[in-house]
């Protein structure tokens, strides 16, 4: 079935239509730029009750953007800020605390994935710059000087000025562009599940370290009736992994209770639970002929401090702001200027979030007596340190940097 939207030539053209790829979308045509969106999901699967426990820390940057594309009033009611972050080495003495002052705001606020898909997706489809192309498979892939362009396995053909690769870590856009990717596996996995607890949480988000990998508790939103919740992110070496997502609930809550040493008093239930291989990587550049790389595509982070997503939407900020640029000067979307603003932009900045979360990793990860010594050490100079907590804090908070206008208040 094919509509008029289908046959048009559009600005850009999204593969992709993820979190980061809808944003994109919406974000571009609030600025007047119209889009294809190509994704191979249903938004009826992504959607549905129950199919993903994971939740997403959005980050006050990231926040302004929401509001400035008008979906931050249908999120709101689904918001828990988090007030404070808790870091500790194994909950022994010596924690660090990062509270920001009372007109700091928070330090983001916490949403289920759920809630994020549903209000991009139902203002993404009252949207007629955005043609939405669900349930698609790419066969083929065009780019020229000329323009671009993707067909479908229905024989549908559609074509833009930009193509965008938003297909997250596994882009098959970027690796048919041979753009080279750096990579190291981390040989660990992150375990996320969401929990129901018997104390509060207060808004505090806690992140346990542990020889084999941080333990991390996010707080969310009680349930209606008051059953407090939080979202549990939980790095196992792979050696560990496939024994851990085998345990039934019972000893699992065991497991999981024995790390959080009482913070949230017992675990009364636990959601479905899911796993994911931890790596980084990043690309080589993040642009090509008529081409450009956001979100996952072009960098993936560890997800120790819950930054990919922000990252990605700090992508999508720069690159609107680009284009919207360009057009005043009446540069084509696809034009190379376009494209080197946008590298410069962010290729160095996602680069050093990038070596900062690995590095984190690093410290945090080392499996020795000697590295909780140096951890606590650590963690003591930077509670001492107000400069250095207002360093943690803004890069938590996403308003460090050269800051698109996007994601400004």
């Amino acid at each position: 079935m094919s509509n008029n939207a289908d046959s048009e030539t559009r600005d850009l053209l999204i593969l992709g239509g993820g979190l980061v790829g809808m944003a994109l979308a919406l974000s571009a045509a609030r600025q007047g730029i119209s889009s294809h969106v190509i994704d191979r999901a249903d938004p009826a699967e992504l959607t549905k009750e129950g199919f993903d426990d994971r939740a997403t820390a959005i980050s006050t940057a990231s926040w302004h953007m929401f509001t400035n594309i008008g979906i931050a009033d249908y999120l709101e009611p689904f918001a828990c800020d988090i007030a404070s972050i808790a870091v500790t080495d194994q909950n022994k003495p010596g924690r660090l605390d990062f509270t920001p002052e009372p007109h700091e705001g928070t330090l983001g606020r916490m949403f289920p994935n759920r809630r994020l898909r549903l209000a991009l997706f139902e203002a993404a489809a009252k949207e007629p710059l955005i043609n939405w192309v669900p349930k698609a498979e790419i066969v083929e892939r065009e780019r020229s000087e000329f323009g671009v362009a993707a067909v479908l396995d229905d024989g549908r053909k559609l074509k833009g000025r930009l193509m965008i690769a938003a297909e997250g870590r596994q882009s098959p856009t970027r690796d048919e562009a041979g753009i080279t990717i750096a990579k190291w596996d981390y040989k660990h996995r992150a375990i996320i599940a969401g929990l129901t607890h018997s104390k509060p949480h207060g808004n505090v988000a806690w992140e346990i370290f542990y020889p084999a990998g941080p333990f991390a508790l996010l707080p969310m939103k009680d349930d209606a009736d008051g059953t407090h919740r939080s979202s549990l992110v939980w790095t196992v070496s792979e050696a560990d992994g496939k024994g851990v997502t085998k345990l039934g609930d019972r000893a699992f809550i065991a497991e999981i209770e024995k790390r959080m040493k009482g913070v949230l008093g017992d675990v009364t239930s636990v959601g479905a639970r899911s796993s994911y291989p931890l790596g980084f990587h990043h690309t080589a550049k993040i642009t090509d002929e008529r081409l450009a790389l956001i979100g996952d595509a072009g960098h993936g982070i560890h997800p120790i401090a819950g930054q990919g997503l922000n990252l990605g939407l700090r992508d999508v900020g720069a690159l609107v702001q680009v284009l919207v640029e360009g057009a005043r000067l009446g540069l084509d979307p696809g034009d190379p200027e376009n494209l080197k603003r946008y590298e410069t932009w962010r290729g160095l900045d996602s680069f050093m979030v990038a070596l900062a979360t690995d590095g984190l990793t690093r410290i945090f990860g080392v499996p020795t007596g000697a590295a909780s010594a140096v951890r606590r050490l650590g963690m003591a100079a930077v509670q001492r340190t107000p400069m250095l907590k207002t360093f943690f804090m803004d890069e938590a908070r996403g308003v460090s940097g050269d800051l698109p206008e996007l994601l400004k208040a």
